[in-house]
């Protein structure tokens, strides 16, 4: 009869089956943080109003710059012939059927033409989740848009009426698509400059992980309404005289302006694949900082830009060489374009292996959509995944 003899587990053996559960229980945790782009809707120049349409836009190569619609430059056309007017505009912003959300004739007058988009655009984006407002009601749904520019207060003749401040403040952007369907969790507008759209986004993602909400809808929103932001602009030297946006190429000097509005449905992925959701992307990670002390308060800083991109890859649980593709900020500008591609090559360029890394912005298509730069990119992004493909850099 043979006697079975069981080894003691040793402490070199205790401590590798710590590992490996500790191991398994991250990852079961960082499953738990992803989260899936289950709807998507955008408004971009030349008609562009699917991730189809995007896609084949970005495809051809196509400069969707063109000078400002006539009857858009009509009320200040004095002022826009002393200025460029050139940019990437919408062909129609004043349309808007107030009617279908519950708006009076009146208020809609005194609205921001981007919160009318905004409340149009997320109904779309909600639709292509295939999620009806009234299914969301039961549901904690937060809203995160980012919004800078107030061109609409230039269109005011008279005295202001009961409605001009609520239709005109940042803050009651994103609260103006919760009253119109009805929905209860966080609603928060974002003005971050040109990172205002993707700190939504940031925001929206937070949200969702820390149980805030179920549901979120986040993105961003840009149109060009009056010569006065124009302006301003101009002064800072960083508008393209040719309204060419040349990222990355030696000729670049500046960017010219752009409308449009992107919005992107999320959910936990966990969540979206139970419930049986379309994933368009899945988000693993994302970071926000700011640049602190540099060389000036609007001069991009390389170490922060550095330190960023590193954060963003610790939250995703991703190294530099799993990293193919980049949709970089890139202006076009002298200074903020070496600055990022340095940052670039530092964060993921030295530490990849020498994998080949695509560097494109679309902000060579159609110009700067400033509060909503951020998350064309990141349509972009998700147009590139699900074609697995990469469109040339225009005007390079």
């Amino acid at each position: 009869m043979e006697t079975s003899h069981t080894t003691p587990p040793t402490p070199l053996s205790r401590a590798l089956e710590t590992i490996k559960r500790l191991r398994a229980q991250l990852d079961r945790q960082r499953n738990n943080q992803l989260l899936a782009v289950v709807g998507v809707g955008l408004r971009f120049p030349e008609a562009i109003d699917s991730l189809d349409t995007y896609w084949q836009a970005l495809a051809d190569g196509r400069d969707l710059i063109r000078p400002m619609p006539a009857a858009r430059k009509a009320p200040f056309a004095a002022e826009w012939d002393a200025l460029p007017h050139k940019g990437g505009f919408l062909d129609d912003v004043t349309s808007f059927d107030a009617a279908f959300f519950g708006i009076s004739t009146r208020e809609a007058r005194a609205l921001d033409p981007q919160h009318r988009l905004l409340l149009e655009v997320a109904w779309e984006a909600l639709e292509n989740a295939a999620l009806p407002p009234d299914r969301l009601k039961r549901m904690r749904t937060g809203l995160y848009v980012g919004i800078t520019g107030q061109d609409y207060r230039d269109w005011q003749i008279g005295e202001p009426d009961a409605y001009w401040a609520t239709g005109n403040g940042h803050c009651f952007a994103a609260g103006r698509i919760a009253y119109a369907m009805g929905f209860t969790g966080p609603a928060v507008a974002v003005d971050t400059a040109c990172s205002s759209s993707l700190v939504a986004v940031h925001l929206a993602s937070q949200a969702l992980r820390l149980g805030e909400c179920d549901v979120a809808v986040a993105g961003g929103v840009n149109l060009i309404l009056s010569p006065r932001s124009t302006r301003l602009v101009k002064e800072t030297r960083a508008l393209a005289p040719d309204g060419l946006c040349k990222t990355f190429d030696a000729r670049a000097n500046g960017f010219t302006r752009g409308e449009g509005c992107g919005i992107v449905v999320l959910k936990r992925l966990d969540h979206a694949l139970r419930d049986g959701d379309h994933v368009h992307a899945v988000i693993r990670g994302s970071a926000v900082n700011q640049d602190g002390r540099s060389s000036g308060f609007t001069a991009p800083n390389v170490l922060a830009q550095t330190a960023l991109i590193e954060a963003a890859l610790a939250d995703a649980g991703l190294t530099a060489a799993d990293i193919g593709l980049v949709e970089a900020h890139g202006t076009g500008t002298a200074l903020g374009d070496p600055i990022e591609m340095e940052a670039l090559v530092a964060a993921l360029g030295r530490k990849n292996g020498g994998a080949r890394l695509y560097v494109g912005s679309v902000k060579t298509n159609f110009g700067h959509l400033e509060a909503a730069a951020g998350v064309a990119g990141l349509l972009k992004a998700i147009a590139c995944c699900a074609r697995r493909a990469v469109p040339a850099l225009v005007h390079y």
